[in-house]
């Protein structure tokens, strides 16, 4: 992933969420007639064209970060490949159209609706008369009820890495016919939808053994318009096959082969022909965008040497045809093999001109974590002033305004514009304020010219390697507002590994420590914040991968911005296989820049990543996807209520409460949608950049020799109950 996300599936903070009189919340957007879940910023770009001019045949090879080490989408150590395959191959009762809400998926459900409340909750489903797995067996309530007992969480055999929803049916039988599925609830629970998307066979939920084994490395038995013909761990290859027992409309392609390749090498795989459809970083969009101009267009010029000034290349010719020898001889092989990689850029952009680049926004947003569980980021004040010193318009500007993509900042927590459950809720805790920033940082005690405490300067080992974390910004310093430039330790515990630094000497307390009539020292403004002797600086890890290169620029700004309202920060960069594990998962930041994905059941999916955590009985703290350790018992009883509420205004309601309340608590800024850029063969059609919309699998494929395109986006028209 080029820009760091998990997918979903607190500590220090009281059960009040605003200290009194400080802060007010705004009246909730949605509270009038206009509905402020407004439209996705970004349409799908997946060039569509009608079934009628699609090539029947062919092999789509499509790159994937890996082959996955499970097809169970419901284990620990399932990936984004592992649900691409399961939309391929297996049964969903629900599929997300292009406002990423959820829609009945017609080649399985006739319909699925409540017919109960009382006593009880109860949902039936009405299947797809035609719809049978690959051996040939009618898909049942046997499979229903197979899957609910493994994921119920009762029986700890199963190893699954969730159970939500499923903990709340009571039982599951057959309807009066064989086609009915009758699911009966404990408990109301709003996102019934949620379940049995994917849908697995009994073969491979009946027992432990199978769920923990059987669907790992294969699955023997589906129900897709494609099959998993091979998995070639070695090679780094899963295959899709058609599946000749598909009753829907049959998949023009003929196989579909997910290739594991690294980001940084898919545009030289691309011009190799070896790949059909690649995400790609914004280097090689820009790679394939000039590619495709004219020649005579004026294009930038790129690749090897590109850079090279003409005095640069005046030095080099005399360098190579001086009179030292050596020095021309080393300067001669290095010409040639700039000659050699200029040539055979040459012929990768010639290839590349058959491809396009499709983009729209990620199902998915970016956000700046504080991690409120130690050091300044505990009080309140300071986090909101963190918050207020950002300029979450420009952040957005600086990202996707250069890929040509709608630069809006994101106002919600809990889901993205067009989705059910949006309204831009960030007025809750304002909008970018320096002034109101170095109010609250005052307020927090925090002054300009205080003393700092000189500290011994100590190194300690970063990450399971015991490698050192390299704490230098893109422009390779440390951002601090005092007049050195060095960062400081802001609370004399940094996180386990990268580099402490000490204090400059201060010398005495001047300024508004000293007694009255005392003038001020010199320079007071570019002076640092200090409290009890420490600098307010901020340790801000971030990865320090080449597919990173997106999220270290943000992180330079946003530092700017804090140094604007005296807030230091100290960037530390990690290595990407310790980035979450090391630092984020455990806490080891005061800042992070991280993604979570959107999800149409906020009240089941968002819960746990902002859950106010609790002590565990061997007191540990249990955060569940809290990383930020900043939780309130308001939001955790808004999610509840939410979740069990079966008026779906209502529902949508309380979510939009809780995510008010989670600006105002300030463990988390969304700052933008995620950018979606896909390097896709030109003659390619029904696939690209997705958007929220579940990929149609069996519609993609190659146009026919001399047909084009079809005009606007393509989606399957919703089938919504």
């Amino acid at each position: 992933m080029s820009q760091h996300g998990v997918g979903p599936r607190a500590v220090t903070r009281s059960v009040a969420f605003l200290t009194a009189g400080v802060l007010a919340v705004p009246a909730l957007a949605g509270c009038g007639s206009e509905d402020p879940s407004g439209k996705p910023l970004a349409g799908q770009d997946i060039q569509p064209a009608p079934r009628d001019r699609i090539t029947d045949g062919g092999t789509l090879r499509w790159a994937v970060d890996s082959v996955p080490d499970t097809l169970n989408t419901f284990q620990s150590d399932a990936d984004a490949t592992t649900t691409r395959v399961a939309q391929a191959v297996l049964p969903s009762m629900f599929r997300m159209d292009a406002s990423g809400r959820p829609e009945r998926n017609a080649d399985y459900l006739e319909s699925a609706k409540v017919v109960d409340t009382e006593p009880k909750q109860v949902v039936l489903y009405k299947l797809n008369q035609q719809a049978v797995w690959s051996d040939g067996r009618e898909i049942g309530a046997a499979d229903f009820a197979a899957q609910w007992r493994a994921l119920s969480g009762k029986d700890t055999a199963y190893w699954t890495a969730r159970n939500a929803g499923y903990d709340r049916i009571q039982k599951i039988e057959r309807g009066d016919s064989a086609l009915e599925v009758r699911v009966t609830f404990s408990r109301p629970y709003a996102d019934w939808r949620s379940l049995f998307s994917p849908l697995y066979p009994k073969d491979v939920m009946g027992t432990p053994d199978s769920f923990n084994d059987g669907a790992r490395k294969k699955l023997k038995v589906s129900a897709g318009p494609f099959t998993v013909k091979k998995t070639d761990r070695e090679d780094g290859e899963i295959t899709l096959a058609r599946n000749p027992r598909w009753w829907g409309e049959p998949a023009k392609l003929s196989e579909i082969v997910l290739r594991t390749v690294p980001r940084d090498k898919r545009a030289s795989e691309l011009a190799a022909g070896t790949l059909d459809l690649a995400e790609i970083d914004p280097a090689a969009a820009r790679r394939i965008t000039v590619a495709a101009r004219p020649q005579a267009s004026g294009s930038p010029l790129m690749g090897p040497g590109a850079d090279r000034s003409a005095a640069d290349a005046l030095e080099s010719w005399a360098v190579a045809n001086g009179s030292d020898e050596d020095a021309a001889d080393e300067e001669t092989v290095a010409r040639k093999k700039l000659r050699k990689a200029a040539v055979r850029y040459a012929r990768q952009q010639q290839a590349l001109g058959g491809f396009e680049v499709r983009k729209s926004l990620e199902p998915a947003y970016t956000q700046l974590a504080l991690n409120g569980a130690e050091g300044p980021l505990t009080d309140e004040r300071v986090r909101r002033a963190v918050a207020r010193a950002l300029d979450r318009k420009e952040l957005a500007r600086v990202v996707l305004k250069p890929l040509g993509l709608p630069a809006v900042p994101v106002g919600s927590h809990l889901a993205l514009s067009g989705q059910a459950a949006y309204a831009d809720n960030s007025g809750a805790l304002g909008d970018q304020d320096t002034k109101e920033a170095q109010a609250l940082l005052a307020d927090a005690g925090w002054v300009r010219g205080g003393p700092v405490k000189e500290e011994k300067k100590k190194e300690k080992a970063a990450g399971p390697e015991g490698g050192k974390a390299d704490d230098t910004s893109e422009d390779g310093k440390a951002h601090d507002p005092g007049e050195d430039g060095k960062a400081h330790d802001p609370a004399g515990h940094l996180a386990q590994d990268g580099k402490q630094y000490k204090a400059p000497h201060q010398g005495g307390a001047p300024g508004a420590y000293a007694p009255g009539g005392t003038a001020a020292p010199a320079n007071q403004e570019a002076a640092p914040l200090a409290k009890n002797g420490k600098p307010l600086t901020l340790r801000f890890v971030l990865p320090s991968g080449p597919g990173s290169q997106t999220l270290r620029t943000v992180a330079d700004r946003i530092s700017r911005m804090l140094e604007r309202v005296g807030i230091g920060t100290a960037i530390s960069k990690v290595s990407d296989e310790s980035y979450f594990k090391d630092h984020i998962a455990s806490g080891q930041y005061d800042l992070a820049l991280y993604s979570w994905p959107a999800t149409a059941y906020p009240a089941t999916d968002a819960r746990p990543v902002y859950a106010k955590p609790v002590p565990a009985a061997d007191g540990s703290l249990n955060v569940e996807q809290n990383y930020t350790r900043v939780g309130t018992d308001q939001v955790d009883q808004l999610f509840d209520q939410a979740v069990a509420t079966l008026d779906e205004g209502e529902s949508r309601s309380l979510i939009r409460k809780a995510d008010s309340r989670i600006w105002a608590a300030a463990g988390s800024i969304p700052l933008f949608q995620r950018p979606q850029l896909l390097a896709a063969r030109k003659n390619l059609v029904n696939a690209g950049a997705f958007g929220f919309g579940t990929p149609v699998y069996e519609d993609m494929g190659f146009l026919k020799k001399g047909a084009k395109p079809a005009s606007g986006p393509s989606a399957k028209g919703s089938t919504a109950p």
